[in-house]
């Protein structure tokens, strides 16, 4: 069949041509963005899930629909090595600009831009990767005292008081939320308390690692509060086959039972999974429908392609003693495990390995669903590392 016509988009953030099995959780945020743009009160939705199962993807999709309403809409993805006010500085700039074509809300917008400018200019000495400058007369006392908890939530409360200005919801979206240190996310948390408390329209749609939910609560005692965590797991089975049988049927193309139940079984009901098998096995098939025989022929291309990519790029960033950690929990099975027991599995302590097991939690390869347990954040890396680490 013709490549050019492959449905199928495996990649990072890339949208399926069926988000199928996640309209519930689309519509809820979708409605929490609507009350919070109306002035009504609303929880701050953040996404939670393990690495694969579309969580970028449906900050994607929100993004989109937010603002297909007019909503103004700031997406950040938080990377271990930069610092919340320079991702977030140049996005909030932008946003006042926004803002300020409404007439209405024309000078709010612009005391914002000026309380940005006083933001920038006081975090600059602490904070050295923020490269936005602004060519505006600072507003003297307001978010340049230099401590970021109340400078922050200075300037997205003057953001937010002009968002309100022009009837609109500032929907400030960050993928990867468990990468911002506490140092920063506390400050965060501190400002949307600040914005719910003076009935602002901000809100926040985030997504990060499971452990998430653990940061934001040890970040601020009231966190938990604020916030309405959604699990974001696999697809049903039913969902995986609209997934797989709605790319295909767009383009004129069928699929046996037995090829579909194979794709179920094989994914798991991972999205990024059944993009990579239903991409490969449109490539390995000649006509339609695909077939079983496609099926098991595409994936070892598939397989061979999570390696390289999904799988390998991860396992590339960590070091010799790291990786012998994650041998000994893939030996143990998918998990999670007992910190013990992989420590036991490598001949050592839990003295020993635990400063390995806090580091592979760091960089995001591990979480820690109860206290003594580990888990890796990667579905199937079990399979993985035992494929490669004979």
């Amino acid at each position: 069949m013709d490549s050019l016509r492959n449905p199928f988009s495996p990649g990072a953030g890339s949208p399926p041509y069926e988000l199928a099995g996640r309209d519930t959780v689309v519509n809820d945020v979708m409605t929490a963005i609507r009350r919070t743009a109306l002035g009504r009160s609303s929880k701050h939705m953040v996404l939670m899930g393990l690495r694969g199962v579309g969580k970028t993807v449906l900050l994607g999709d929100i993004r989109r629909r937010a603002e297909s309403e007019g909503q103004v809409v700031v997406l950040i993805e938080a990377p271990e090595d930069r610092s919340l006010p320079a991702l977030l500085s140049p996005l909030l700039r932008l946003a006042l600009l926004k803002i300020s074509r409404t007439e209405a809300a024309r000078e709010l917008a612009y005391r914002g831009l000026r309380v940005l400018a006083g933001f920038v200019s006081a975090t600059k000495v602490k904070y050295s990767d923020i490269e936005v400058t602004l060519d505006l007369e600072p507003e003297q006392g307001t978010a340049d005292i230099g401590d970021l908890e109340h400078d922050l939530a200075d300037v997205i409360e003057a953001v937010g008081e002009a968002a309100k200005g022009s009837c609109k919801a500032l929907v400030i979206m960050i993928d990867e939320l468990q990468y911002l240190p506490a140092t920063q996310l506390g400050p965060l948390v501190a400002a949307l308390h600040r914005c719910s408390q003076n009935q602002l329209p901000v809100t926040l749609v985030g997504a990060g690692l499971p452990n998430i939910r653990g940061h934001l609560g040890n970040s601020k005692t009231y966190a938990e509060r604020l916030f309405d965590f959604r699990s974001i797991s696999t697809l049903t089975p039913d969902a995986t086959r609209d997934a797989v049988i709605k790319p295909l049927a767009a383009e004129g193309v069928g699929i046996t039972t037995d090829a579909l139940d194979r794709i179920v079984s094989d994914t798991h009901g991972y999205p990024y999974f059944i993009q990579e098998f239903g991409k490969h096995a449109w490539d390995v098939a000649e006509h339609t429908p695909v077939t079983l025989q496609d099926v098991e022929a595409a994936r070892e291309f598939a397989e061979a392609t999570l390696d390289a990519s999904f799988f390998g790029v991860r396992f590339d960033r960590v070091s010799t003693s790291e990786r012998e950690y994650l041998r000994a929990m893939a030996e143990l099975g998918p998990g999670p495990h007992q910190s013990a027991d992989i420590a036991i599995a490598m001949g050592k302590s839990v003295q020993a390995v635990a400063p390995i097991r806090s580091r592979l939690i760091q960089k995001g390869m591990l979480w820690s669903p109860s206290h003594g347990e580990v888990a890796f954040t990667v579905p199937m890396f079990d399979e993985y590392l035992r494929r490669i680490m004979k």
